[in-house]
């Protein structure tokens, strides 16, 4: 989605509101493509005193498997974002606090791909105390307890074992 923004920038007051869809498919996070559906985006650009500010929230499905289980986890995400647009950057060391638009052109698309992968979490599990699989046989710990042996001695220790067996 390209916004034209010449008009907001020049004109003092002036804001565009503007929704749509983004389509993430293709974006791949640990071998999985979690975006089941387009990403819903509405939102308005407003120049306040010369200060042209972006708001955006972006609504879409989200479906990749547990971190520590492997059971598929469906969660809805509602993300705002807020973005000061500027037509040049003085110091490059700024370009962190400003989003440049140097011909009235935002690609809001890659814009908002960016804010929504830095804001998911680094690990995605199905409940906060999630118990993970058996080391041994792989059985989901959510569903109940295996039958292996969960006190394992360090092979590096097992003469010792012996020694105090017989």
């Amino acid at each position: 989605m390209l916004l034209e923004l010449e008009d907001v920038f020049l004109q003092e007051g002036a804001s565009r509101s503007f929704c749509g869809s983004i389509d993430l498919s293709s974006v791949n996070i640990n071998g999985v493509y979690p975006f089941v559906a387009p990403v819903e985006v509405e939102g308005k650009v407003e120049n306040r005193a010369g200060l042209v500010q972006l708001d955006v929230k972006a609504k879409f499905q989200f479906s990749i498997p547990c971190d520590r289980c492997a059971v598929q986890v469906e969660r809805p995400y509602n993300y705002p974002f807020s973005h000061v647009l500027v037509l040049s950057l003085e110091n490059e060391e700024d370009s962190g606090e400003y989003i440049q638009v140097s011909d009235y052109k935002l690609d809001l698309d890659e814009l908002v791909r960016a804010d929504i992968l830095l804001e998911l979490p680094t690990k995605f599990l199905c409940k906060e105390d999630c118990k993970g699989l058996c080391p041994q046989c792989g059985k989901n710990l959510n569903e109940g307890a295996c039958n292996c042996q969960t006190h394992q001695i360090d092979p590096r220790m097992e003469v010792l074992k012996q020694l105090i067996d017989s």
